[in-house]
């Protein structure tokens, strides 16, 4: 870092877009946090000015819009685009939230289960990619839930769902390859592109209303969501005030995020995976699982659990 500061910096840069921009002030195990999420609007070239100009100036970054790996039972795959983003970056840890999700994401399904009562079995469940969050697709499948993973639908557009880990797992090993040397907007909604036009929506909407709980990254879900969601649960990660009312007026029952509220906003995991970076004081490797596990638990991050029907609330991981 260049200077000195008590206070611990973590920005999220991200290709979504502006309108979703936040800061907050927070203290997070004894420590001031300013926590920012910056979009560029779709725009790499921006993201990567910003990457490289704030380097050194912050504790560690999100990696926002875009994933830098994605996962399949064997082998790790990196996103060429966005490597670029951040390949002049030398002294900031830069996460995408990857790490998190394995365990943060996996950990909050069982918790829902187990301390909620919410039981999954034979839930008929929609997730809407699941490359980027197998441990949230694994514990679904290891809790019977009725899965369909969404990815070939919601990332290539081909109506197809994918039932069981076994073929997403197959799939994903020869798409993998080829999607992450592919430019990020042919897979992932960047700037306004994460608007979709009304026709489209209509040819998802079956597959949302099918389904008893809908989880993934809000993005997706909200890219061809229907209006009307009335009884739906939903799983997901960063959302808005304006996202929770409009979940609310389309009737969605249950909302749960595996972020927790921060001034009114929950963010996305790579913002949270930033934050656990910024208190480990881990710069030069990734955090091991067991090492985000006992963070997670110290702090006792909770997912936010809101019902429009009745309580809202968060609970603590035990």
């Amino acid at each position: 870092m260049n200077g000195v500061t008590e206070m611990k910096r973590v920005i999220s840069i991200s290709l979504g877009s502006s309108k979703r921009d936040h800061v907050v002030q927070t203290r997070i195990l004894g420590e001031d946090f300013l926590i920012e999420r910056r979009g560029t609007d779709g725009c790499k070239k921006k993201a990567y000015q910003l990457f490289t100009e704030l380097d050194g100036q912050y504790d560690a970054f999100g990696i926002g819009g875009i994933d830098l790996y994605i996962y399949t039972s064997k082998n790790k795959y990196t996103f060429r685009d966005a490597k670029k983003l951040i390949k002049d970056v030398r002294y900031t840890p830069a996460v995408d939230g990857s790490g998190l999700k394995n365990t943060l994401e996996r950990m909050v399904i069982e918790y829902l289960e187990e301390k909620l009562d919410m039981d999954f079995r034979n839930k008929r469940v929609l997730m809407v990619a699941a490359v980027d969050r197998f441990g949230m697709a694994e514990t679904f499948a290891s809790l019977r839930a009725d899965t369909v993973f969404g990815d070939l639908i919601f990332g290539l557009g081909i109506p197809i769902g994918i039932k069981s880990l076994k073929n997403l797992h197959r799939i994903a090993s020869v798409v993998a390859p080829i999607i992450t040397l592919a430019p990020i907007e042919w897979v992932y909604p960047t700037g306004s592109k994460q608007e979709i036009s009304a026709r489209l929506k209509e040819r998802y909407r079956k597959y949302y209303l099918e389904a008893d709980v809908i989880a993934g990254d809000f993005l997706f879900i909200k890219r061809y969501m229907p209006d009307y969601l009335e009884g739906k649960i939903i799983i997901t990660n960063t959302v808005t005030a304006d996202n929770i009312k409009e979940l609310e007026q389309k009737g969605v029952r249950l909302l749960i995020t595996t972020t927790p509220e921060l001034n009114g906003r929950s963010f996305g995991t790579n913002v949270m995976e930033a934050v656990l970076v910024a208190l480990s004081g881990v710069k030069d490797r990734q955090l091991r699982q067991e090492e985000y596990v006992e963070l997670l638990r110290k702090i006792k991050f909770a997912p936010r659990v809101i019902d429009f029907a009745g309580s809202t609330g968060t609970q603590e991981y035990v």
